[in-house]
């Protein structure tokens, strides 16, 4: 049984999802304001989490960043804050999905069964490869001993890539992964970015990388380090 937690200042909304999700035969916890939210998020082991950005004690985003400094519980918005560059700021701090007000409850549903399915089909949490070690559970990665810092989308950049290891990943299923369904307000230059950045961390001469490989014309490839 999954455990959802919808924060939701909006109690007729806030119930009306949470009766949805019942009939999934689902664990729900609701919170109506963002302290209530953090007792919930300390208290409980969750496996998805519905989030309002505009709160009347703070900013979900604020609660996002919290979340992030300890778990990789997917994080999906709902809010009415529909500009472009919120939209972009909740995926760069590390949202998993973004749905604007108004909405239809049956689509938000599909997104969240969606986002449940990734986080139980993303491949291994636990990956050893050389002289790297990927905890994604724990979001503690290291090279030869020495931990490595990396942000939440360098994080689900390389667990897509080794859940997908020996496969050809083009830069548009990338984009599709990393930003979800707002992969075409996302600058394609910034894929190419991150791609560097994670290089940089871990392998050990990004200029002739061993592990991330580009498919020149194609996209990239986690190599495993199996493949020369």
């Amino acid at each position: 049984m999954s455990n959802i937690l919808i924060v939701e200042d909006d109690k007729a909304l806030n119930r009306g999802i949470a009766l949805v999700f019942r009939q999934d035969d689902m664990n729900i916890k609701q919170a109506y304001d963002l302290q209530t939210a953090k007792e919930h998020f300390q208290s409980s082991k969750l496996d998805l989490i519905i989030l309002d950005i505009n709160l009347p004690d703070g900013n979900g985003l604020d609660l996002l960043k919290a979340v992030r400094a300890s778990s990789n519980v997917p994080i999906i918005f709902l809010t009415a804050n529909d500009m472009e560059v919120d939209i972009v700021t909740g995926f760069e701090l590390g949202g998993d999905d973004y749905i604007t007000k108004p909405f239809s409850l049956m689509v938000l549903r599909a997104r969240v069964m969606a986002a449940l399915r990734r986080g139980s089909a993303g491949g291994e949490n636990r990956v050893t490869t050389g002289n790297l070690i990927f905890d994604f559970d724990r979001m503690e990665f290291s090279k030869a001993g020495q931990a490595i810092q990396l942000s939440k989308t360098e994080q689900k950049l390389l667990r897509k890539l080794v859940a997908n290891k020996g496969n050809i990943l083009t830069r548009e299923q990338l984009m599709e992964s990393l930003y979800t369904n707002e992969a075409e307000f996302v600058d394609d230059n910034a894929l190419t970015m991150t791609i560097k950045r994670l290089r940089g961390k871990i392998e050990d001469n990004p200029a002739s990388p061993f592990y991330i490989k580009t498919v020149y014309g194609l996209g990239y490839i986690w190599t495993g380090g199996e493949m020369k």
